[in-house]
């Protein structure tokens, strides 16, 4: 399976130039977790799917609550992005979109900078932080997180950047149902996304919550 062809399931149609980008960063990730541990992943061909394909997963659901807001500047977060996932494969496909990758690991956080710059994304910001550290220059529309911790963490840690309207897009595994039932009262669960994505077993959920006060 290619990586056109895995995501065109998913509903994402890839051009030329954002597949040529997408296998660069992913033969740089590969390069790189060779000697600073990245990644637990370590074959390019799982790389691509339970990388760069679950990264793309969520391409159509951020462009759908993008095309719902008024025209201009709109800003994705990415919480706990590690080697720059699912933020750069995102930022590849939305280079219209400003995205702020975040990290407390310096490692992970000096790939993400370099990635972009060897890959010319010109539409990412990098932050060395925690969240609760982190303080936005700016409005957040959507906060998305891969790889954090509980919903409860999740929701605390981005009290400080969550404005009107801002979503938080939790991508998890199987359905956090006990984590839901802990959600601080003015967290709402707005809606629940399950998917397969190609060349993975096991399920998938997206979790979209909202302030609610």
């Amino acid at each position: 399976m290619t990586l056109k062809q895995g995501a065109a399931k998913l509903g994402v149609d890839l051009s030329v130039t954002e597949i040529s980008q997408l296998l660069q960063y992913l033969a740089l990730l590969h390069k790189w977790n060779k000697a600073f541990n990245l990644s637990a992943v370590r074959e390019p061909k799982e790389m691509l799917s339970r990388h760069l394909l679950d990264s793309l997963s969520l391409l159509p659901l951020v462009r759908e609550l993008r095309s719902d807001l008024p025209a201009g500047p709109f800003t994705v977060l990415d919480v706990g992005t590690g080697p720059g996932l699912p933020g750069i494969p995102m930022a590849i496909c939305m280079p219209d979109t400003k995205f702020v990758l975040l990290d407390s690991n310096g490692k992970k956080t000096r790939f993400v900078f370099q990635a972009c710059i060897e890959l010319d994304i010109k539409n990412v910001e990098v932050e060395n932080t925690r969240i609760e550290n982190y303080q936005s220059t700016r409005q957040v529309d959507i906060v998305v997180s891969r790889a954090f911790a509980s919903l409860l963490d999740f929701t605390r840690g981005c009290e400080l950047v969550s404005g009107p309207g801002t979503r938080l897009i939790a991508m998890k595994g199987q359905y956090p149902a006990d984590e839901i039932a802990e959600l601080p009262a003015h967290w709402q669960l707005i809606r629940t996304h399950e998917l397969q994505v190609p060349g993975t077993d096991g399920e998938r959920h997206f979790i979209e919550l909202a302030r609610i006060t």
